[in-house]
Formats: structure tokens, C-alpha cells, sequence
């Protein structure tokens, strides 16, 4: 299956980023052996709310699973990738996404965010001496 961005509606891509959200969650909540009473102690919530996340329900909000991804220890990429997407018209794999640890994928896409910054300060950097050359 795939995330179709072009076919879907935006509360339908919200929607389905909500219940792979809630999946991922409950699977790492139970590979840690986590019980839904722990995870939401210690987020400060109820255990229904923690069962409505895992569930994806559709009018839990995302930084509710931002707040439990992040309580599991969790790479939040699931959440964002999609959205990217979406703007830029491409399909996200589904299981893409189901992947447990997305770890590698979110530091290459940071490396590239990194050098993409460094070209700009370089090319900034660039044009204002060259600037400044024209001004003497």
C-alpha cells in the first residue's frame, strides 16, 4: 500500500499518517515491554488517551504522537516524511514507514540538510565579497 498524495484529501493523509503513527507506537510500546499505564504516566496522560493513539484516531493531534514517540525513544520521521511529501506530489510506501527504526534514513536526510546549509553560507559568503569587490 501506498500513501497517494495526489488521490488523497489532506485530513485523508493526516488520518492515515495517524494510524501508522499509532501502530509504530504500540509496536515499540510492546517491544519494550512497556505497559499503556506506564507510557501514559509518563506522559503526564490517561491510559484510553494512549489507546486512542495507538488506534490513530483521527482527532488525536500530532504532536500527541510526537510527545509518545519521543517518551518510546523513537525516530519521528513516520510523522514528517509523508507530509514533505504530500507538497511535493510523490507517493510514501506504506512500508516505508512501518519500519521499526528509521534512524539511518532521518540522519542521511539531516546530513543532507546539512550540506544544503553550507552551500547556501558559501554562495552567501561568495556573493557579498564579490560585492564588496564591486564597491571599491
Amino acid at each position: 500500500m501506498t500513501l497517494h498524495a495526489t488521490q488523497a484529501s489532506d485530513g485523508d493523509i493526516l488520518n492515515a499518517i495517524k494510524l501508522i503513527s499509532g501502530k509504530l507506537i504500540e509496536r515499540r510500546r510492546r517491544r519494550d515491554h512497556i505497559s499503556q499505564r506506564e507510557l501514559a504516566m509518563k506522559i503526564g496522560r490517561s491510559d484510553r488517551w494512549v489507546r486512542e493513539i495507538e488506534g490513530g484516531l483521527p482527532a488525536s493531534a500530532l504532536d500527541d504522537h510526537i510527545r509518545c514517540a519521543r517518551a518510546l525513544q523513537m525516530t519521528t520521521i513516520h510523522l514528517f516524511l509523508p507530509l514533505i511529501a504530500v507538497e511535493h506530489e510523490m507517493d510514501v510506501p506504506r512500508e516505508l514507514l512501518m519500519q521499526d527504526d528509521l534512524w539511518d534514513l532521518q540522519c542521511e536526510l539531516l546530513e543532507a540538510v546539512a550540506r544544503h546549509q553550507e552551500s547556501a553560507a558559501v554562495r552567501h559568503s561568495t556573493r557579498s565579497a564579490r560585492d564588496a569587490m564591486r564597491r571599491r
